[in-house]
């Protein structure tokens, strides 16, 4: 399938796409500021710059795009049809860097939190803030998805 707009056209809209202040990243601060909760954002200094910090719970949340990250089995986890290859090198690259990150910040002694962009796509999410902030709180986990993974056990994949 060839792409409907030209090669310069294209590279213009991908460069624009940002990591940071997304639109599901923004709707994550929003609701959880509204429940009380207080936050950094991006903090340089831990590995990954995490999209929200919470250093009184030693909490570092993303807020993963299911394209970008490759969340599993989700149907905005395509491949592109054009330069499959390049596409799935990159693919490869970032689920790699995410592993490693995460990882870091467990041996840290940080609790690592993700939130995938599929779980913001309903319009009510004071469900799904409310238990990430009763998860926040409790201590329970020391890695945690939303949505959740089909396993019980919750483990960085």
């Amino acid at each position: 399938m060839t792409d409907i707009v030209a090669p310069a056209k294209r590279s213009k809209i991908m460069a624009s796409i940002r990591g940071k202040n997304t639109r599901p990243e923004l709707r994550v601060r929003r609701g959880l500021h509204a429940l009380g909760l207080r936050f950094r954002l991006h903090r340089r200094h831990l590995p990954g710059s995490p999209d929200l910090v919470f250093p009184k719970y030693r909490v570092a949340l993303f807020v993963h795009g299911c394209f970008w990250h490759r969340h599993d089995s989700c149907k905005l986890a395509y491949t592109p049809s054009a330069n499959r290859q390049k596409w799935e090198e990159k693919f490869k690259v970032n689920v790699a860097r995410d592993r490693r990150q995460i990882a870091l910040l467990l041996q840290a002694g940080w609790r690592v939190f993700v939130i995938w962009e599929c779980a913001l796509r309903a319009d009510d999410l004071s469900e799904l803030l409310g238990a990430v902030a009763t998860e926040l709180k409790t201590g329970e986990s020391t890695y945690r998805e939303w949505p959740k993974l089909p396993t019980e056990t919750q483990e960085p994949v």
